[in-house]
């Protein structure tokens, strides 16, 4: 009986619970309040999204370089500084922003589940992926939510928004058709069909992505030679690990250059008045021991918000927040409530949490082919691993990683028996079941106190919520990957959508789908034309006076979209 009691106090501290703050760290109440007037005034959101980034930046304490973009934007906004991703690596992160559920609950964790090779590309590129970066047994497929749960943008176009996502997907799942009014290369605000039509935008910035490490490393327009960097202790500080830390730097200068062509738009369109800018990373760095880990480096990103009166402006936020979190609040600053299958809180707007989660969780799973099962928790201080196959060493070889200058240079430095302590702790040939760190005092969580007393009944505390977090999720990232494909695609054949019904009174036309949980889309055609790329979405009757001919389908998160039905009008 005391152990279920315990369980259920730290259920209620997973979702809401209060905890005491530094007063430094936290908006002061107050103020907060001020941040719901913008629900009434449906505010245009712009979402500028850098790759593989953690808090290299001056706003955050790195005056390496110089970024005069963001640092406008932190002079003229709020920076979060305890902001996690669920997920140390793009894919599954950008499944929990989509969403805002966790990677584990929804089985998008893999790296990848491959959905865009499989619907995509020619068979032979299908083909030659399976055999090279899947596991044996393993096909492409895509996460299936439970039904109702939309993308985010959904709930925005339903309420009227114009949305567009420039140009990254990478969500475990084919992207809806009516997630977006449009996606790819030319997706932009300035296409929606009135100016005073509210959006929401995303801009994908990919030039800090870990690739670019080494793709521009031959060209010396994109690095700085000369430019003094501190290497963090678990990466070698010789010749080879200064260059590539340098051009770390580099990249994100020319990210920050990008920021300030996009704010240029905004101020060029006279929208910088009326629109709430997001910049965030969509999970830590991409130097080695960073991207794909669970500590800090992995999962903690950057992140600041700008309000168009600059209310806040220049302060910092303290609170527990998580990528599950994004689509919540968006949807909350447009006046929108949270969703019931959403697993995150609103942190601003109209349907702001006042009190903020005690714990942020993070799940790291499969990578290419080679699996792995690592899970974490973290409070305001303190941060637990848990790693579920002992047997296997810390480093996974990922291919993708292995092409990057300073991941060679310590292979070397470990062949020749060179490694510092520090470094050597990632090549430890098998993992213990936990680590502990405080992250306070050991900000590269380098020295694991899991055995120290002093820390006994705080890492019991963790256990126990990352057990009954685990709970919460039926986490299907424990299953057989391929024992889970069969629950998702019954003798291996994805779930397909039932084609719509469409129901004529008049010049009213109603829609229907017996599939639970799927959207609807429809295309109006005149004059036997019709913008093939752009769904809108169905929610209620609409007069088809003067249209010549309807076009409908349905689809569902990871489901494959109906049949397309079409009626004739005249």
């Amino acid at each position: 009986m005391k152990k279920i009691i315990c369980l259920y106090l730290i259920l209620q501290l997973c979702a809401c619970s209060s905890v005491q703050r530094v007063d430094q760290d936290a908006a002061p109440a107050v103020e907060r309040a001020l941040l719901n007037e913008t629900a009434s005034e449906r505010p245009n959101i712009l979402w500028i999204v850098a790759e593989d980034l953690s808090e290299y930046l001056p706003m955050y304490g790195d005056s390496t370089v110089s970024t005069p973009s963001l640092s406008r934007l932190a002079r003229e906004g709020i920076c979060y500084d305890r902001f996690f991703s669920p997920a140390a690596v793009c894919a599954p992160a950008r499944s929990s922003i989509a969403l805002g559920m966790y990677p584990s609950r929804i089985g998008s964790n893999h790296m990848r589940t491959g959905p865009w090779f499989r619907s995509n590309l020619p068979q032979s590129v299908i083909d030659n992926y399976t055999k090279t970066q899947l596991p044996t047994g393993v096909h492409a497929y895509e996460a299936i939510p439970p039904a109702g749960a939309k993308m985010m943008s959904e709930y925005l176009r339903e309420a009227g928004y114009y949305c567009t996502n420039n140009a990254k997907e990478d969500y475990q799942f084919v992207k809806t058709i009516t997630a977006w009014d449009a996606c790819g290369k030319e997706a932009h605000w300035r296409n929606r069909d009135q100016e005073d039509q509210p959006f929401f935008s995303i801009f994908n910035l990919e030039i800090t992505h870990e690739s670019q490490i080494w793709a521009r490393a031959k060209d010396s327009l994109w690095v700085e030679h000369d430019l003094e960097v501190q290497v963090p202790p678990y990466l070698p500080d010789t010749e080879i690990g200064r260059r590539d830390v340098r051009q770390m730097y580099s990249n994100i200068k020319q990210m920050d250059a990008q920021v300030g062509d996009i704010i240029a738009q905004l101020e060029a369109d006279g929208l910088l008045d009326n629109t709430i800018i997001f910049w965030y990373s969509d999970h830590g760095g991409p130097l080695p021991r960073q991207k794909r880990l669970l500590y800090d480096s992995g999962i903690k990103v950057p992140m600041i918000v700008r309000y168009p009166d600059q209310r806040q402006a220049g302060s910092r936020d303290g609170d527990m927040t998580s990528f599950i979190d994004l689509a919540p609040t968006v949807l909350s600053l447009a006046g929108i409530p949270t969703p019931e299958h959403m697993d995150g809180h609103a942190f601003l707007g109209e349907y702001r949490q006042d009190e903020a989660p005690s714990y942020v969780f993070s799940a790291a799973d499969r990578f290419d082919a080679l699996y792995d099962t690592n899970r974490a928790v973290r409070d305001y201080r303190y941060k637990l691993i848990k790693y579920y196959q002992t047997d296997k060493p810390m480093l996974l070889p990922v291919a993708y990683r292995e092409q990057m200058p300073i991941m060679a240079e310590l292979h070397r430095l470990k062949k020749a028996g060179e490694l510092t302590a520090d470094q050597a702790l990632w090549f430890r040939e098998t993992k213990p079941a936990y680590e502990f760190f405080d992250t306070q005092s050991d900000p590269h969580e380098l020295h694991s106190l899991l055995d120290d007393p002093a820390y006994a009944s705080k890492i019991a505390e963790l256990k126990d919520a990352l057990d009954l977090w685990q709970d919460r999720m039926s986490d299907p990232h424990m299953m057989e990957e391929t024992e889970y494909i069969a629950t998702l695609w019954p003798d291996g054949i994805q779930p397909q959508v039932t084609a719509p019904e469409i129901h004529r009174t008049g010049e009213l036309i109603s829609l229907s789908t017996t599939t639970a949980g799927a959207s609807i889309g429809y295309q109006l055609v005149k004059a036997h034309s019709v913008d093939t790329t752009r769904w809108m979405v169905y929610t209620e009757p609409f007069d088809v006076s003067g249209e010549t001919k309807v076009r409908v389908a349905a689809d569902r998160v990871g489901y494959k979209m109906s049949p397309v039905v079409e009626a004739e009008l005249d």
